[in-house]
């Protein structure tokens, strides 16, 4: 196994202008997720540095940019409010430490090899849970918007306290340099974008306006030092110890199993997105195991999580970056901002970044899925619908959980529909001109069923069987054909077994033909008589 996968210097160029082109862009979705996670805009570029950088060099996607992301920066920002409530003084600290810990369980994951689990996700859980993470982004984003700077919490707790709107004045200068952003973000020229990036002129013009406009946009009732970034900590990051709390250990270990899920599933997709875009395929298990070293480091240095962002990758795929040169690259140029201009970063418009994220959320909803709401089958819209709701108004665990159990039980039915209709039931000569001739022979000598299974047989159609055959009636002799049975399972199995005490209660002999060895194991061994099958 190489140390780097697809490393190569055939395209330095290309590498290094796309890892500066992705550095850019990164740099307004770092501070803004950052705070938007209630861990502080340093918090959003340590993790943009680290996942970046590690996950790039020992991932299993060549162009992949990671760092902070929408879905992630949410589940954070869940942990870092829960743990801050609970523990004042230790609760940052855990937050960290549920990042490593989720870090560690993408490793595992990729030791594993459960990367190709991970792609059998459905569309519709797939879709509903992303778009509900993009309406969640959204929805937190209006106090910034709309200048409720004391207004905080979840989606619910959100709407509960804009429901008390008349104690709020609607800052108008946020609410104008949030619309001002939003124009430049969603209206720029792609003549323009091709030099700077929307978020990127989005920010800088937000920042400029407010600089030299102050007048226009602070009030005494909003001083100007309630409506900007602030202070930025910089230098590098230092290493931050595990904290536990004995009481919080089984809450931080699901924690941190969501934030690994989460993550995996959101790198695997970005990386399915790369290999479209540069016609290459990507390592799933290898993948994993990079995005989880780049969280356990970013968890240890007080980093947010990350997984592989699209807009980015696309971003360095378009620039010309390939390798993991360029993602690497992209980490170095954020490092050196922290490093030497973090202080500048101050003055930005809390509105600003509000509205870039307002961007982030929409970009996010799944909108292709909507256009197609009404020739989509009605049961991936139902499935699709609950995860979203569940996403947004109550847990996103519990929403992928939700939307699991729908899909795998319509595939069930859909699959023992298929099964039941396999069945093949011949009592008259004419129907049996497919049948071998010994069977024809039986046939014609009268009141026998020919009872033929095909393909794997399930428990989901194992009843269905057992009621079908109870139908069958004038037979004194069943022929139960399993040749084109390769396995069953313990319920068919029991099924099968019914099937036989049936034909027992209405003395009529019954012979199971062409089970293969492992189904005629199976069936002996829950005791059907050996003298049965032939």
């Amino acid at each position: 196994m190489k140390l780097i996968e697809n490393l190569h210097f055939n395209n330095i160029r290309g590498d290094i202008t796309g890892g500066i082109t992705a550095g850019v862009v990164a740099l307004p979705f770092a501070i803004a997720m950052g705070l938007a996670s209630g861990a502080g805009a340093i918090a959003g570029l340590y993790g943009a540095i680290i996942t970046g950088f590690f996950a790039a060099l020992f991932g299993g996607t060549g162009a992949q940019v990671s760092g902070p992301t929408g879905p992630m920066t949410v589940v954070m920002a869940m942990i870092v409010t829960k743990y801050i409530a609970l523990y004042p003084e230790t609760g940052l600290a855990l937050a960290f430490t549920v990042v490593a810990l989720g870090g560690l369980f993408q490793i595992v994951f990729g030791i594993l090899k459960l990367g190709r689990f991970i792609n059998l996700m459905p569309h519709p859980v797939t879709s509903g849970f992303m778009t509900g993470i993009g309406v969640i982004i959204i929805i937190l984003q209006i106090p910034q918007v709309l200048g409720f700077y004391d207004i905080k919490g979840s989606t619910t707790g959100i709407f509960s306290q804009l429901g008390d709107i008349e104690h709020y004045f609607v800052n108008t200068g946020a609410l104008s340099i949030a619309l001002i952003t939003l124009l430049i973000v969603y209206l720029l020229p792609k003549k323009i974008g091709r030099i700077i990036p929307a978020p990127l002129f989005a920010l800088l013009s937000g920042t400029l306006i407010l600089v030299f406009f102050p007048q226009y946009f602070a009030s005494g009732t909003e001083p100007l030092n309630n409506m900007i970034l602030g202070n930025i900590p910089t230098g590098l990051p230092g290493f931050q110890m595990p904290v536990w709390e004995t009481s919080m250990i089984a809450d931080m270990f699901a924690s941190a199993l969501m934030l690994a899920i989460l993550g995996s599933i959101d790198s695997l997709l970005t990386s399915l997105v790369s290999d479209e875009i540069t016609r290459t395929h990507h390592k799933s298990d290898r993948e994993l195991i990079g995005q989880g070293i780049g969280n356990t480091f970013s968890g240890l240095f007080g980093g947010l999580p990350g997984a592989g962002a699209t807009m980015r990758t696309m971003t360095n795929v378009k620039a010309g970056g390939l390798t993991p040169i360029s993602g690497a690259l992209h980490a170095v140029l954020l490092l050196m901002i922290v490093l030497g201009g973090a202080q500048y970063a101050k003055e930005i418009p809390l509105a600003v970044l509000g509205a870039i994220l307002v961007k982030v959320g929409t970009d996010i909803i799944d909108w292709d899925y909507f256009k197609g709401l009404f020739a989509a089958p009605k049961s991936g819209v139902l499935i699709m619908l609950t995860v979203l709701a569940i996403t947004v108004f109550y847990n996103l665990m519990a929403a992928v959980g939700v939307g699991l159990v729908m899909a795998s039980l319509i595939f069930l039915q859909r699959m023992t529909d298929v099964q039941l209709a396999s069945i093949v039931s011949v009592q008259t000569i004419e129907d049996a001109s497919h049948l071998d001739e010994t069977h024809q022979e039986l046939i014609r000598a009268g009141n026998t069923l020919f009872y033929q299974l095909n393909g794997p047989m399930s428990f989901g159609s194992a009843k269905g069987i057992v009621r079908d055959f109870s139908t069958k009636t004038n037979y004194d002799r069943v022929i139960l054909d399993l040749s084109n049975v390769p396995v069953i399972d313990y319920t068919t199995s029991r099924g099968i077994a019914e099937i036989c005490n049936i034909c027992k209660e209405k003395s009529a002999d019954i012979t199971i033909v062409g089970a293969n060895t492992k189904v005629r194991h199976f069936l002996e061994n829950i005791g059907i008589d050996k003298a049965l099958l032939t």
